[in-house]
């Protein structure tokens, strides 16, 4: 996830950015040593554990606040979210891609939750409220929260909610769905793809279908690894490809990996003829946040003995 810079002073969003920035490199850190690759929206993390955040209070308030590197207050915090969301629903309004970001929010339906907590996130993350039954009909309110992530995500991810994740006790789901689709600026020709050897090991390779083509793009030579900035059509979004020049060389790279770096190193990017070999790919991850998140110093948020959330229910 790369870091969304906006021209101006340092504005609530702008803040929100740098921290939501330091935050997804953080958890990368965390996740990177898990088997295989790693597939995440820390933008989508962010959005769902700052709703949560809204109602919580006390030393759960905290922890979250410096876990997730919210330096906003309670106050500024969610009108900035706002904010940030409102900017890329606005991109795909050019018609060049398609993004969107929708949340939603299913309260066990006989379970009192404060007006000011529902008028929060509805004001500030646009959710849509449906109550459902978590203690009598607990698998039709799974099968229609899926339903709604499948259709917020052109049926990309669906399942999202594997069977006894969800029990009696279960009050509230927050789900965030975002769903990304562009072509690029500068397009890849179906003819010169091959089948050529990719490297998922300093010792393995597979055969993939391999894209190429040779342009002029933002490009850095950051020493032991190269940075590429592939633009998408209408140039207001881009991915950027940090590649190591070692085979072996992905520990080293993540190891350098850090939001002030990131910076730094798309500093350097300018313009030059690049010849471009990207494979074409596919990948699906799947994590549960909960212990990572507790190593990371957001400890009371799971406890069933000092978790403080009063600012959802009052209790």
């Amino acid at each position: 996830s790369c870091p969304l810079v906006f021209a101006g002073k340092q504005t609530d969003e702008r803040i929100l950015v740098q921290d939501n920035s330091a935050f997804a490199i953080d958890l990368y850190q965390k996740l990177r040593a898990s088997d295989g690759n790693i597939f995440l929206s820390p933008y989508s993390i962010s959005t769902a554990l700052a709703m949560t955040y809204g109602g919580a209070r006390g030393n759960t308030e905290k922890e979250m606040a410096k876990t997730l590197r919210f330096s906003l207050d309670q106050e500024n915090l969610h009108p900035a979210f706002a904010q940030l969301e409102s900017r890329l629903n606005e991109l795909q309004k050019v018609g060049n891609i398609k993004l969107s970001v929708a949340n939603s929010m299913w309260p066990q339906q006989d379970y009192k939750f404060l007006d000011e907590y529902r008028s929060l996130i509805k004001t500030h993350y646009g959710v849509s409220i449906t109550p459902v039954d978590y203690k009598r009909a607990r698998e039709a309110a799974r099968k229609m929260i899926n339903k709604w992530v499948e259709d917020k995500t052109q049926d990309k991810i669906k399942d999202l909610i594997k069977p006894r994740i969800l029990d009696a006790f279960t009050r509230l789901v927050l789900v965030n769905a975002i769903y990304f689709k562009g072509n690029w600026e500068s397009q890849f020709k179906a003819e010169k793809t091959k089948d050529s050897p990719f490297y998922i090991s300093s010792k393995k390779s597979v055969q993939a279908p391999m894209m190429t083509q040779k342009e002029k793009f933002g490009y850095a030579d950051i020493g032991s690894f190269e940075m590429l900035k592939l633009p998408y059509i209408g140039n207001e979004m881009s991915m950027i490809v940090l590649l190591p020049k070692e085979v072996d060389g992905l520990k080293q790279l993540e190891a350098s990996l850090s939001a002030e770096n990131l910076k730094r190193w798309k500093a350097r990017l300018s313009k030059r003829e690049v010849l471009v070999f990207l494979p074409k790919f596919q990948m699906t991850s799947m994590f549960r946040l909960d212990k990572t998140l507790v190593s990371m110093g957001m400890v009371d948020a799971f406890s069933d003995l000092k978790a403080n959330f009063a600012g959802m229910d009052g209790r």
